[in-house]
């Protein structure tokens, strides 16, 4: 007979089983203070704390779990999870393929490195690992459920459906696949049956699948019905994942922005040789849903461009900055220490430490002059950005504010300090990021180019040969027929640039004018500085 478990054991297992999640965190960090070897502890707490919404929490247990023992290939697992998460795909890349290094060929392992890889646009490469886990747990309903939305994503839609309906068979519910075979019907463009789908679920809709009922009705022209969705959905992935936006903080953080990066200090702070050998990164900049995709697949449409995608390099600096000028202010205010000859090398740091990223997200091989870098709201620390590219190529999207706070919120966007969870936060963040921008350009020599997104629609091949200039690119033909391009953008957006340019997407706001008229005026600043009305 098998000898109970330790008392600690039993009351971590117990209080997990009832959802008590800060008694079983604790009985875990018992554990864990009293052994650290205890392996599975650490990934049971790990993984306690990020079912639960806790990611920073779980993050730094995970850090703990690989120094105590960096060959727990389950913690390397899901420390990849964490990082994919975050958008850190390279090094989500390399713990999952650590967890395969160190626990052999296991499915779970494979999956989620598939995953990643299809996050990262590299689909077919994705999909070899996603047969090789079906072929080690042909009955694993989650390997088939993600291979299927693979699929989907690459226009397979055959295919999609019967490892969906295979998935279907597998699964411990129906209701478990449910908002993967809708996604994959909204593809097909079989609304009705996707809105019958999901209205059939005999347990209450997830977040994730009343966001996509939501843009179901959209398409249905319900437009009453689907901004209920979108605001109930928002809702409840904020509270599962333990997400809110702080209008003060933000505040208060631009305001020492604006404060300290003025032209005078501007002046003073250094920047970095132009490194000639490799090739150079494109900004492309601009609120979430405002065009930055769809600019992408044109420039990778090149010859000379590869496409990064969202890259979190830039914020990096910030967290760089403070460990090379450790310091008893705060930042922005402690930059001011490379003001001093000892400390100019920071610049030639920032641009070294972006480049060794891009170089281990494979951004930086032979061939080409460019490579993209979307990641949204990078405009926030375009000062860094400058002390390490002096010379950048910054490529500024805007499109009509109340199409992006739509879109905004009919989308599971988590960048901007989580403001995409209420139209209220979405709101102020984009007017608060706009001011700090004009800030930035009064105080600033961007040297950007600004492209506004409905004048792109309206003549796609004149701005396409503006925006290559500005590049010192030669004109391609292959840029206008970007959506013959077969990458798959990992956005919301991944359809839309696999077709012709169309305007489908311009004045959506007005179909919800009673809901987001009332906002209006909290941007009246970027409706006016890009010649936009609300009519």
């Amino acid at each position: 007979m098998a000898a109970a478990p330790h008392p600690l054991v039993r009351r971590a297992r117990e209080a997990a089983a009832r959802g008590d999640v800060a008694q079983a965190a604790a009985a875990l960090q018992e554990i864990i203070k009293s052994d650290l070897s205890a392996d599975w502890a650490f990934n049971d707490l790990i993984r306690l704390l990020y079912q639960h919404g806790h990611r920073a929490n779980a993050e730094a247990v995970a850090r703990m779990a690989l120094r105590a023992n960096p060959r727990n290939a389950h913690a390397h697992d899901l420390f990849g999870t964490i990082l994919s998460e975050l958008n850190d795909l390279p090094a989500g890349e390399w713990h999952f393929r650590r967890a395969l290094q160190l626990g052999g060929e296991q499915a779970a392992f494979l999956r989620n490195l598939a995953l990643n890889l299809t996050q990262q646009g590299r689909t077919e490469e994705a999909e070899t690992h996603y047969v090789r886990a079906d072929q080690i747990a042909p009955d694993d309903w989650q390997t088939l459920a993600h291979w299927s939305r693979l699929c989907e994503v690459r226009g397979d839609l055959p295919q999609a459906e019967k490892l969906l309906e295979r998935a279907r068979l597998l699964a411990p519910s129906p209701d478990d696949v449910k908002l993967l075979q809708a996604i994959y019907l909204g593809r097909a463009h079989r609304i009705d049956e996707a809105l019958a789908l999901l209205e059939s679920t005999t347990s209450q809709l997830g977040g994730q699948a009343q966001l996509e009922r939501g843009r179901l009705y959209d398409a249905r022209g319900n437009y009453t019905r689907a901004w209920e969705d979108f605001v109930e959905a928002k809702q409840k992935l904020a509270r599962a994942g333990g997400l809110q936006y702080s209008a003060a903080a933000v505040e208060e953080f631009f305001g020492a922005m604006k404060q300290f990066f003025t032209r005078a200090h501007l002046e003073l702070l250094p920047s970095a040789d132009v490194r000639s050998d490799v090739r150079q990164p494109i900004f492309i900049m601009g609120f979430p849903r405002s065009g930055t995709t769809l600019i992408e697949q044109i420039l990778c449409s090149h010859s000379s461009v590869v496409a990064g995608g969202e890259l979190p390099f830039v914020g990096d600096l910030r967290k760089l900055a403070l460990l090379l000028l450790p310091s008893e202010e705060a930042f922005p205010e402690h930059l001011s220490q490379t003001w001093t000859a000892d400390n100019r090398y920071v610049a030639t740091l920032f641009r070294d430490y972006y480049l060794a990223r891009a170089r281990q997200a494979g951004l930086l091989r032979e061939g080409g002059r460019y490579f993209t870098d979307k990641w949204p709201f990078n405009e926030i620390y375009l000062p860094l950005v400058k002390m390490a590219f002096p010379d950048a190529r910054i490529i500024r999207l805007v499109r009509h504010p109340l199409d992006v706070c739509l879109s905004m919120l009919s989308n599971n966007v988590a960048h901007g300090f989580y403001c995409g969870y209420r139209i209220e936060d979405i709101v102020h963040h984009l007017a608060a990021v706009h001011d700090l921008v004009e800030h930035y350009r009064r105080e600033m020599h961007l040297e950007e180019l600004v492209l506004r997104y409905e004048s792109f629609i309206d003549d796609p091949a004149a701005h396409t040969r503006k925006l290559l200039d500005y590049l010192g690119l030669p004109f391609e033909e292959s840029c206008l027929r970007f959506h013959e391009n077969r990458r798959y953008a990992p956005t919301p957006s991944y359809v839309q640039v696999t077709q012709r340019v169309n305007d489908r997407s311009i004045a959506r706001f007005r179909h919800y004018r009673p809901q987001l008229l009332q906002h209006a005026p909290r941007l009246a600043g970027l409706i006016a500085t890009y010649g936009y009305d609300t009519l």
